[in-house]
């Protein structure tokens, strides 16, 4: 006897499947799409973007793009040359700047991730014509040649010396670790960071 022709009446395993796949797709098709939600934040750029940088105790709004490094908006934006491009690649620390009491590589930080961070470049040092002490120790120490990497190892011994006002040589060794000098005047830079004083915690 066929499925079909059961005397029973009850409903055939074929029926039972065609109703419950015909019932599937309907709802799939009436059921109302779920609403999208927006993952994380908004997406920036790729054009230029409002980025708000407080440099040396100044606020500055800059439109630059979201891949801007920090040290390309300092100097190519805010105009602020002091520090330097040397390695570009977060390596010899000539482009050292300090962000909320930390030294940074600026090459390799992206401006718009310090936005609302206290960013302090060697071109805030000194006020006028009076040069900040560690300026003062490095030209009597006589801590720099060709002057490239001579903005990084400053700003990289306010840092020393506002952590510890008086280093030890290893101090100022383990400090100053990050910074390369070419030319070689490491002996006159450890001389001018040991010597400075008057430096008060920033």
């Amino acid at each position: 006897m066929a499925q079909n022709d059961d005397p029973a009446g009850t409903v055939s395993r074929r029926d039972f499947i065609k109703t419950v796949g015909a019932t599937s797709v309907a709802a799939g098709v009436l059921a109302p799409a779920a609403p999208v939600t927006a993952q994380g934040p908004a997406a920036l750029g790729p054009g230029p973007v409002p980025v708000n940088l407080t440099i040396n105790g100044r606020a500055r709004t800059l439109q630059i793009e979201p891949r801007v490094t920090l040290l390309d908006a300092v100097r190519d934006h805010a105009n602020l040359t002091g520090n330097k491009r040397v390695c570009d690649r977060g390596t010899c620390g000539a482009c050292t700047m300090i962000v909320d009491g930390r030294t940074v590589y600026s090459c390799s930080t992206l401006a718009i991730d310090v936005q609302g961070s206290r960013i302090r470049t060697v071109d805030g040092l000194a006020n006028g014509d009076d040069l900040h002490p560690v300026q003062e120790a490095f030209c009597a120490a006589d801590g720099m040649m060709c002057g490239f990497c001579t903005p990084g190892f400053v700003m990289a011994t306010v840092a020393l010396l506002e952590k510890y006002p008086k280093p030890t040589i290893a101090q100022a060794r383990r400090e100053l670790d990050g910074n390369v000098c070419r030319c070689g005047t490491f002996n006159r830079v450890f001389e001018a960071a040991l010597s400075a004083g008057g430096v008060n915690r920033g």
